[in-house]
């Protein structure tokens, strides 16, 4: 329905986002208009070898939330965290976790993922959004090598994270 009021009250999107990228503002912004609040929740995953700190990757991501807050009227939140992903959902009061889908490739790990989730605690609901066709190819991983490399990120990533990534893969 048109004009609905969200369907869950509370909702958590998480991620390394290392960098954010602009498929990942797609997906909150979409997220936005289906819950009330949206949790972007920033693992900590020093596992994978971040390029930019914990703290580094709140800050971006806020920023890039504040602007969709404005414009959707969700109230958004940014948080770190560093343990299991359903106990960081309860720990925010989450009914449903937001998962974003680029490809086919990604569907296997997440709908496995979803169904452990479920296990540990079947009130708190997994949705998928398939990436908008545009960003459907955008990946943290692909953005990091391609400026490693020198490429053009500038249609990968909002402003603030083009100017920092640059900065880094510089430094």
């Amino acid at each position: 329905m048109i004009g609905a009021a969200p369907v869950f009250h509370s909702g958590l999107y998480p991620g390394t986002f290392d960098p954010i990228t602009n498929g990942h503002t797609d997906i909150i912004g979409r997220a936005a208009r289906i819950v009330n609040r949206l949790v972007v929740g920033v693992a900590a995953n020093i596992g994978k070898a971040p390029l930019f700190s914990l703290d580094e990757r709140v800050e971006l991501v806020a920023n890039e939330c504040a602007l969709i807050s404005q414009r959707t009227g969700t109230s958004i939140e940014v948080l770190p965290f560093s343990v299991l992903l359903i106990a960081f959902a309860k720990q925010v009061g989450a009914s449903v976790i937001v998962r974003g889908l680029r490809a086919v490739s990604d569907f296997d790990y997440e709908f496995q993922m979803a169904g452990m989730n479920y296990r540990l605690d079947p009130g708190i609901e997994t949705m998928f959004l398939m990436a908008s066709e545009r960003h459907q190819f955008i990946s943290s991983r692909f953005v990091k090598d391609i400026a490693q490399l020198g490429g053009d990120i500038s249609s990968f990533v909002p402003p603030l994270t083009l100017e920092r990534t640059l900065i880094r893969v510089r430094a």
